[in-house]
Parts: C-alpha cells; sequence; structure tokens
C-alpha cells in the first residue's frame, strides 16, 4: 500500500463553494511545512477532457506540461503549490469509462460482466492511488468535483468509500466543503443545509472527518458546537471559511483556522514545523498595497464568463504586485469593436495603459481583435497577444505593414489568396477535435538582442501550448522585410513561437500560453514585463 497520506475533499449544498481554492490552500499549507504535497481533480461529467467543452460551460481549459487538457482548478493547485501538474492530475468519468471499456474489449476481465461496482469503482481508486505510487509524495489531495447528492458523482463517493475502509484509520481523511447561509430577515446563520449534505453523504457510506463553512458571517463557537454535534465531528473540525477579499487570502484564513493542524492530527503526521509563508505574507502585502493602477484591456470573445481566462487574469495579478501596481482590467467583447464607429472606438481604447489580445477558437469576433491590434501598432500602446492574439497580430501586420490586404488564417477565410496562418501539417478543421491539437510544452530558441530575449534573460525557453494552426513560415522572409521579428522558434520544427515589431515600444505575440505557468511564487516574465511597460 503507498505510504502517502490521502485527503478527499468533496462538496454539498451548492456548487462553486472553492473546493479547489480549499484544496490548494490547505495544500500550500502543508508544503509550507516542508511536506511533498500534489492535488488531482475528479471530474464527473462523462467528457474525455475539458478539451472539447465551450468556454461559457466551463470556463478555462488548463493544460499541463506533458499535454493534459484539464479543469481550471489544476491552474489553482499550480499557482498556489508552485508546482507541476501532469495527466494523472486530472481524471473525468469519460475516462474511467473508456479505460474500462477498452479492458473489455481486450478480454481483461475474462468474460465477466462488467459493472459499476467493482470494475468502475475500482478504476478510480487504481486512478487515485497512481500518484502516491510514484514515491514523490507524502499527502495527495483529491477533489471530487461535483455536489454530494449527484446522481453522476455516486461512483466516486462509493470508491472514497472503500478505499477510506481500504487505507486504514490514520491514512486517509474526508473534508467536506459546505454552505452555511445567513437568512437577512431571521438575521442568522442556518445550519440545516450543512446537515442535509453531511446526511447525503452518510447515507452513501462516508462520514466526513472535518467539515468546512462556506460563509458570509463569522461562526460562533455556539454555531460550531452545534454543527459538531448533529454531523458527528470534533468541533475543532469545524471550520470557518469566511468570504475572502482575494483567493490568496484563503491560505492564511485557513492557517488561523488551523486546518493543516486538524488534518495532520487525524492522519497521524507529526515531526513538520509551522508553515512557513513568508513569502506568501509579502506578496500579499504587494498585491493589497499597490503604489499606482495601469488599466490593461483584454480583448476577447467569451468575456461574459470571466472564468474563460482565469490563468491570463491570475497571471496579471501577479505581475501586478510584481510592479508594486493594481492592473485593472477593462474586459472588452472582440464583436463589440467590429460594430463601433471610429471616434467611439478611438475614444474606448485611447483610455487603455495596455492590450492584450487573448485566445480563442472560431471566426465571431476576429476582426474586432485585430482592429485591436492595428490599434495597439500604430498608436505605440503595449501590446501582448496570446495564441489566436498571436495570430490576429501576424495578419493585422500581414495586411497593413506587409501590404498583403487579403491575409488571413486558415480556420476563418481558407480560401485566402495569403493565408498567413494555415494548419499545422496533418491538421485540418475536419480532424477529431478532442486531444488532437499541438499540445504541452515545447522548446523554443530565441533570437539574441530581441525583446523575447531581453525578458526571458536566456536563449532557450520551453511553454506550453494549445493550438492547431502555426505561423505560414511561407510568408516569414515577407514579413521580416517589412519589420516583424519571428524571435522565437522552435529548434527542432522551426516554427514561429514568437513574433515581436521592434521599432514598437513593446509589442509580442506568443504561439504558446505563458498564462498557464504563472505563479504566485514565480510570476511569468511576460506577464511582468508586460504591465511594467503599460506602467510607462
Amino acid at each position: 500500500m503507498p505510504a502517502a497520506k490521502f485527503i478527499f475533499v468533496t462538496g454539498g449544498v451548492s456548487s462553486s463553494l472553492g473546493k479547489g481554492i480549499i484544496s490548494a490552500s490547505l495544500g500550500k499549507l502543508l508544503r509550507a511545512r516542508g511536506m511533498r504535497v500534489t492535488i488531482q481533480k475528479l471530474d464527473p461529467y462523462i467528457n474525455v477532457d475539458p478539451g472539447t467543452l465551450n468556454p461559457y460551460e466551463h470556463g478555462e481549459c488548463y493544460v499541463t506540461e506533458d499535454g493534459a487538457e484539464t479543469d481550471l482548478d489544476l491552474g489553482h493547485y499550480e499557482r498556489f503549490l508552485n508546482i507541476r501538474t501532469s495527466q494523472d492530475n486530472n481524471v473525468t468519468t469519460g475516462r474511467i469509462y473508456q479505460s474500462v471499456i477498452q479492458k473489455e474489449r481486450r478480454g481483461d476481465y475474462l468474460g465477466k460482466t462488467v459493472q459499476v461496482i467493482p470494475h468502475i469503482t475500482d478504476e478510480i481508486k487504481r486512478r487515485i492511488k497512481l500518484l502516491a505510487e510514484t514515491g514523490k509524495y507524502d499527502v495527495v489531495i483529491t477533489e471530487i468535483g461535483g455536489t454530494v447528492g449527484d446522481i453522476e458523482s455516486l461512483p466516486y463517493i462509493e470508491a472514497v468509500r472503500q478505499l477510506k475502509y481500504e487505507l486504514g484509520l490514520g491514512n486517509a481523511v474526508v473534508i467536506h466543503l459546505t454552505l452555511i447561509p445567513y437568512l437577512s430577515a431571521a438575521g442568522e446563520l442556518k445550519t440545516k443545509p450543512t446537515q442535509y449534505s453531511v446526511k447525503t453523504l452518510l447515507e452513501q457510506g462516508v462520514q466526513p472527518d472535518i467539515l468546512v463553512g462556506r460563509t458570509e458571517h463569522p461562526l460562533s463557537p455556539e454555531i460550531r458546537a452545534k454543527i459538531a454535534l448533529f454531523c458527528n465531528v470534533s468541533v475543532d473540525a469545524v471550520i470557518e471559511s469566511i468570504d475572502a477579499e482575494s483567493i490568496y487570502d484563503v491560505p492564511l484564513l485557513m492557517k488561523k483556522e488551523e486546518l493543516d493542524r486538524v488534518v495532520m492530527e487525524k492522519l497521524n503526521i507529526s515531526g513538520y514545523g509551522e508553515p512557513d509563508l513568508e513569502s506568501w505574507e509579502s506578496f500579499l502585502y504587494t498585491l493589497k498595497h499597490p503604489l499606482r493602477a495601469v488599466r490593461i484591456g483584454i480583448v476577447g470573445k467569451y468575456i461574459e464568463l470571466k472564468d474563460a481566462y482565469k490563468s491570463i487574469t491570475e497571471a496579471l495579478i501577479h505581475a501586478g504586485a510584481a510592479n508594486r501596481c493594481k492592473p485593472e482590467i477593462e474586459w472588452i467583447h472582440s464583436e463589440d469593436l467590429q460594430d463601433l464607429g471610429e471616434e467611439d472606438f478611438l475614444t474606448r481604447m485611447k483610455k487603455l495603459d495596455g492590450i492584450l489580445v487573448a485566445p480563442g477558437f472560431g471566426n465571431r469576433g476576429i476582426e474586432g481583435k485585430i482592429r485591436a491590434v492595428h490599434f495597439a501598432r500604430t498608436h505605440r500602446i503595449p501590446f501582448f497577444g496570446i495564441c489566436l492574439g498571436m495570430q490576429c497580430a501576424v495578419i493585422e501586420f500581414a495586411r497593413y505593414a506587409a501590404g498583403l490586404k487579403e491575409a488571413h488564417s486558415a480556420e476563418f477565410q481558407s480560401r485566402a489568396s495569403h493565408l498567413v496562418i494555415d494548419y499545422l501539417h496533418g491538421q485540418s478543421e475536419d480532424v477529431e477535435k478532442g486531444g488532437t491539437m499541438r499540445l504541452g510544452s515545447f522548446d523554443c530558441a530565441l533570437v539574441t538582442g530581441s525583446l523575447a530575449h531581453k525578458v526571458y534573460g536566456k536563449e532557450n525557453i520551453s511553454e506550453r501550448h494549445r493550438h492547431r494552426l502555426e505561423f505560414n513560415n511561407q510568408y516569414l522572409d515577407r514579413l521580416q522585410e517589412a519589420g516583424m521579428l519571428a524571435s522565437g522558434r522552435n529548434p527542432e520544427l522551426g516554427l514561429v513561437e514568437i513574433v515581436e515589431v521592434p521599432e514598437h515600444p513593446w509589442f509580442i505575440g506568443t504561439q504558446f500560453h505563458p498564462e498557464y505557468s504563472s505563479t504566485v511564487d514565480a510570476p511569468h516574465p511576460l506577464f511582468v514585463h508586460f504591465v511594467k511597460a503599460a506602467m510607462t
């Protein structure tokens, strides 16, 4: 049996209570004590991964270094713990069933009837234990997606029940996150939703060891005692998770509530000192005490759901703290920019200190993005284009600086006379969509003396990708003659990874996604320098 300890985090009453932030905060505290910690997310939806999900449906699709398209909570795990996650850190029902069916087709079950119990639950348990079996971790935190009582979550809760029994006393704990609502008419917090949530969990055979209550008001000793009594937990295991000013406050709030101490006691973990949060507290201080502000326009097509750009907004927060500056985000729908008259367009764009054109897929709003790029380049406003944003920058430059008026991308206009952005070899608009893009980390060699080289401070980097179209190298010489520099290229394939305009104060487009690797302890240099440029 793996030597690692296991922590399971479940949720009840309501979705979006913040299981991911609680998991990341607990992981941060345990890691700050010196433990080797990782976090995984089990998602109950039947998609094999979030890669094909609409951003409006599920928010951002986060990509790991080894190319897994995962839930955005893995971004929180990496940003809080400053560690890298992998394929094994995110599992979906689709992947579980896919694996079981493949085994059945191969005859691995020797003709037995394949059922939810034991075959599906056994596969879930196997996936949970994979990270522990590497020997790299002292603690594995597993966040169970969804809400207790959901039909799709039942196999996961059953797997947790079995695992807790199999692992034995002191090797696994269950943390249950619930809502403790405040009824303003009655002027009091109500514990009944939490009681019913725990009752539902008990009906499925799982007794939570620790309860974390999301609340708008502090929990009194009487409320804590009542919850403890009716939910069969000790009073010190009733943890208050009050609404915070920032998600980055939560680790300190959990430290104050002694969540990590309670967990360690229940897991019989000893020999570790108090958590060292000095750098985290320093980050929080600079975050909350900026010396000035800058207005950054994020031009995107999914701005109605801010989680669609979660890693970008968090990377800007990290960069702001590094510059003692508060980035004030102006959300700009790219479709709106297409329809604005010139005077209204200029009025809106001229108040920005920096412009970031965000990633995305599909033709909708593309001309608005290109219009934003054109404004940033011609008005010498610091510009940062990511993935599709970089491709829009190439199209804009080809049209207005290199004289290729019909320049376009094969994604949007396959019959355009100048496809400066085209599909990768072996890709097309007809290829299956799931897991078929260029995914994960790839090397990039930087041109000495370029802006990218100065930003990174080194000649070779590695960054994460998620796309199926690229800069068309047939137009490389033409665009470089017109003043665009391909300052970063993949050394193996020769693909253009970074473009910049040297005569511009700060103009960079990246085919990769630098936002994925920005953390509190290591803000990404491109975001740090972009914010710094916007300050000047």
